[in-house]
């Protein structure tokens, strides 16, 4: 049998696998829904999709088991460009596009809020990363037969320096990625069983484990093509059922368009209302008390523990019932315990509650291209110019970083040739295009059916995901009666980014065991990409840093088992970082790609296109550009300058926002690698990371 005819069949086999899969998988939908119906709790209806999917990926995990360096690192360059493909677009798909997407674009619809891009930013930045991967970077990288990223700064540039730079670079931009992608799985793992954000990080870690640890990219890779098809089914399930619901028809991409006029009315109708108005003037008038506070924090705070703990005392002087003195002793407790606290708390809920005072709590209308106006006052011309500003600049830094991001171009070494790299980079995007265009159409589905049908409901009858969804963390949902009028209001409910897509079935009243297949999709999503991101670091450190090389463990087997190690150490570590809840995902992801960008793109366009590009160059490049892109994302963080007493949004350049540093480091990149190349044109004359001059594609450079 030739290696063609083998090939053939390897992919034949391929195909009956995934069939069986598909086919499982329906059956197990199925079986949920008979024993929804027959009465299943739904209480066990999330942990069984949580414990089957796992399962699912543990098997595949357990299977592709390697310690071979070419299974482990590319999968022994043998994937299928449409398995590839459905890969990629698995790896990319991260809990930032599956959940957050539809939420930015919801909250922020297409233009944004004006320092803030809009939700469609993200789309066109990410799709046209793609297009750059395909034209500029996967066939070049794929002809180099390397393991990881800072190979190709190895074998191009030469030297310690360029690839050690690179590795740390990965390690940085990957772990604030993963970080991301924990949030994201404990976030649906508590939702699907009910426990504690903390024990949720940890159960779904032992999913990425399990899919990751044994095989490397060998088992990621067909994990990922298992966990693509769960997320493409969670994701059109929702949105194909509300576009039935609201325009008698499931193709939502193709028909959502009508709805975006009716909620422009909506709009009108909420920002005039007499209800919502009222709603507005009691914001402003907390905003303004704890306005007063600040002005004597310590002395506000005296005030308020003696009132509290006068309350108290007379609640127990009237024998009051036991649940209001316990009520009482909470808002004590609750207090700030010192100023520097209550100060940033309140100024917290100072800025929230002057948003929520805003029409439409702060939310920009949805089909709006760009706040303000070029031709309004001047406070709307700045808010038009800063939303154009950073519409671009989002879109810019999410492109190049797309180009960059080393988990992502680690897919495309384990194709078997150039040509198969190129069509991998066309069905990733198929796969991806898919999902992308139903986002839109699914934020503005959602937004019609909250305005339309949930706005204008007693208190008494709103629907019980509102509470079980705030009981999992109180950012996702916020309802409260602020008008006592028992009626919500728009302005009453709050819903975070992180909520859309997650709540869809129960907004558009599918039967829960749709709500466990969302749930079970997003976990797929944040898995698949967690599992790309843990072994891109832990390969960073032990390929190509020489982690374990001066303890003797030079063979292929013994650095692939400490590579194991070293994704398990990091694995826990990005699990404590993610405990903490440092930021929403999508501005995790965000800031990661202009790191990515800023620190990879530069290097890889000048070492591919141009044969000046020297060692020195590359550094400078390197440091140089993650340098700006760090100092502006630092020195711009709200939490840094709240401590060095600096104003908010002083130091922001063109009013560019930190999440697009990217859009500076990757020019400061460009030219600190031409000028050093200029300056110090020597190249060494062997260039090889492998010490094999058979490795280098590009003679001569």
């Amino acid at each position: 049998m030739t290696s063609q005819q083998k090939y053939a069949a390897y992919k034949w086999r391929l195909h009956r696998n995934v069939l069986i899969y598909v086919l499982l998988l329906l059956c197990l939908m199925g079986v949920m829904g008979w024993a929804e119906h027959q009465g299943l709790s739904r209480n066990l209806i999330g942990p069984i999709f949580l414990f089957s999917t796992v399962m699912i990926y543990a098997l595949i995990g357990v299977s592709g088991r390697t310690a071979n360096a070419d299974e482990y690192y590319v999968a022994g360059r043998r994937i299928p460009a449409f398995y590839n493909g459905m890969a990629t677009a698995a790896d990319w798909m991260s809990a930032a596009s599956f959940i957050s997407l539809a939420g930015a674009l919801y909250l922020q619809g297409f233009s944004g809020n004006g320092d803030q891009a809009g939700g469609l930013a993200y789309v066109m930045g990410w799709t046209g990363g793609f297009c750059l991967v395909a034209l500029l970077i996967a066939p070049h990288l794929r002809a180099m037969n390397l393991y990881t990223l800072p190979d190709f700064f190895s074998q191009r540039y030469g030297g310690r320096w360029p690839r050690l730079l690179a590795a740390w670079s990965a390690i940085l931009c990957s772990f604030t990625y993963v970080v991301a992608q924990i949030y994201g799985i404990g976030l649906i793992a508590s939702r699907l069983t009910g426990v504690q954000f903390e024990i949720g990080i940890l159960l779904g870690l032992g999913g990425v484990l399990l899919c990751s640890f044994l095989g490397g990219m060998r088992a990621i890779t067909w994990t990922q093509v298992a966990q693509y098809i769960i997320l493409l089914m969670a994701f059109l399930i929702p949105v194909s059922w509300l576009a039935y619901k609201q325009l008698g028809t499931p193709w939502a991409p193709l028909a959502y368009g009508s709805q975006l006029s009716k909620i422009a009315e909506l709009e009108q109708k909420l920002i005039a209302d007499p209800s919502e108005l009222a709603v507005r003037q009691e914001y402003l008038r907390r905003a303004e008390a704890l306005r007063a506070k600040l002005e004597n924090v310590e002395l506000s705070l005296q005030i308020e523990r003696q009132a509290l703990e006068q309350q108290v005392r007379d609640l127990k002087l009237q024998n009051a019932d036991y649940s209001v003195i316990s009520q009482a002793r909470r808002d004590l407790q609750s207090l700030p315990k010192n100023a520097s606290s209550a100060k940033e708390v309140w100024q917290k809920g100072m800025q929230d509650n002057y948003e929520r005072s805003q029409a439409l709590s702060g939310m920009p209308l949805h089909g709006v291209p760009f706040q303000g106006g070029p031709e309004g006052s001047p406070q709307e011309r700045e808010k038009y110019e800063y939303s154009r500003i950073n519409f671009v600049a989002l879109i810019f830094c999410l492109m190049l970083g797309t180009a960059g991001l080393p988990h992502l171009l680690t897919r495309f070494y384990t194709v078997p040739n150039e040509s198969e790299a190129r069509l991998s980079v066309a069905w990733s995007l198929f796969f991806i295009a898919i999902l992308y265009l139903s986002a839109p159409a699914l934020a503005v589905l959602v937004k019609f059916e909250v305005m339309n049908n949930l706005v204008g409901s007693s208190f008494s009858e709103l629907p019980n995901w509102l509470a079980q969804w705030a009981r999992v963390d109180s950012a996702l949902v916020e309802v409260s009666d602020v008008n006592r009028d028992g009626i919500l209001q728009f302005g009453e409910l709050k819903l975070g980014a992180d909520m859309i897509m997650l709540a869809s079935p129960e907004l558009a009243g599918l039967p829960y065991v749709i709500s466990g297949l969302v749930a079970a999709g997003g976990f797929a999503a944040a898995l698949s990409t967690a599992d790309g991101l843990l072994l891109t670091i832990s390969n960073a450190f032990v390929h190509d840093m020489r982690l374990g090389s001066k303890n003797g463990i030079q063979t292929e087997e013994g650095r692939v088992i400490l590579s194991k190690f070293a994704l398990l150490a990091v694995a826990m570590c990005a699990a404590l970082v993610a405990a903490w809840k440092p930021a929403q995902i999508l501005a995790l992801v965000s800031a990661s790609f202009s790191l990515a960008a800023s620190a990879f793109f530069p290097g890889m366009v000048m070492g591919i296109f141009w044969k000046g590009a020297s060692r020195i160059g590359v550094v400078l490049g390197m440091l140089l550009g993650l340098g700006v892109t760090l100092c502006y994302m630092i020195l711009n963080a709200p939490a840094v300058r709240a401590a060095l007493h600096w104003p908010v949004d002083s130091g922001l350049f063109l009013g560019i926002q930190p999440i697009s540093a990217g859009i500076l480091g990757v020019p400061v990149g460009f030219l600190a690698i031409f000028l050093g190349s200029w300056v110090w044109p020597h190249r060494p004359e062997s260039t090889t990371g492998h010490d094999s001059p058979s490795h280098n594609p590009y003679p001569g450079l």
